[in-house]
C-alpha cells in the first residue's frame, strides 16, 4: 500500500465479492480506489444519470408486455419448452449487451469530451499567453518610436512651421 503523504488521493475500501462462493475468499475484499478518478466519473455520470432516470420513468409507464407461447394449465412440460427458453433467454441477453455497449460509448463520448476541452482549454491558454507576448512587443516598439519622435521634436524647435537650424550647424558655416 502506498504511503498517505505521497499519494493522498487513494483510499483503501470494502468490495463485496462479485464471485458465486466457490473462489474460497471470505466475501470481505479490499479494493484501493482513487478518490480523483472517482469524483471524476461522478461528475461525467451526473449527466447521464438524469438523462437514464428520464428514460426509466418513460420506460416504466409505457412496459410492453411479452406473453410468449405460455404453458397450458397441464402440470408437463413439453419437447418445445427448451427451445422456447433459449431463445427467450438469447433475446433478453442480446438486450442487455446492447445496453452496456450503449453505456460504455456515452461514457467513452464523456471521457472524451473531456479531454478534449482539457486540451483546448490548455491550447487557448497558451495562445493568449503568446497574444500578450506580442502585444507588449508591439507596445514597447510603439513607445519606443513614439519616445525617439519626442526627442526629435524636442530639439529641434519651429518657427512659423519650419523647423530651425540647430546653432551648432550654423556655426560650423560660418567658419568657413
Amino acid at each position: 500500500m502506498s504511503a498517505p503523504s505521497r499519494d493522498n488521493s487513494m483510499q483503501l475500501v470494502a468490495a463485496s465479492s462479485s464471485s458465486g462462493g466457490g473462489g474460497g475468499g471470505t466475501g470481505k475484499e479490499l479494493a484501493l480506489v482513487d478518490e480523483g478518478a472517482a469524483k471524476a466519473r461522478k461528475v461525467l455520470l451526473r449527466e447521464d444519470e438524469e438523462d437514464l432516470e428520464v428514460k426509466l420513468r418513460r420506460i416504466m409507464e409505457h412496459v410492453p408486455v411479452r406473453v410468449s407461447n405460455t404453458s397450458g394449465s397441464s402440470a408437463g412440460s413439453g419437447s418445445g419448452d427448451f427451445h422456447q427458453y433459449r431463445q427467450m433467454r438469447r433475446k433478453e441477453q442480446d438486450r442487455v449487451a446492447r445496453m452496456d455497449a450503449d453505456y460504455q460509448k456515452r461514457l467513452e463520448i464523456a471521457e472524451f469530451n473531456l479531454r478534449r476541452e482539457e486540451r483546448l482549454k490548455a491550447a487557448e491558454e497558451r495562445t493568449a499567453k503568446k497574444r500578450q507576448k506580442r502585444q507588449k512587443k508591439k507596445d514597447r516598439r510603439k513607445d519606443k518610436k513614439k519616445s525617439k519622435l519626442d526627442t526629435i521634436t524636442e530639439e529641434v524647435p519651429k518657427k512659423d512651421g519650419e523647423p530651425l537650424v540647430h546653432s551648432d550647424d550654423s556655426s560650423d558655416d560660418d567658419d568657413e
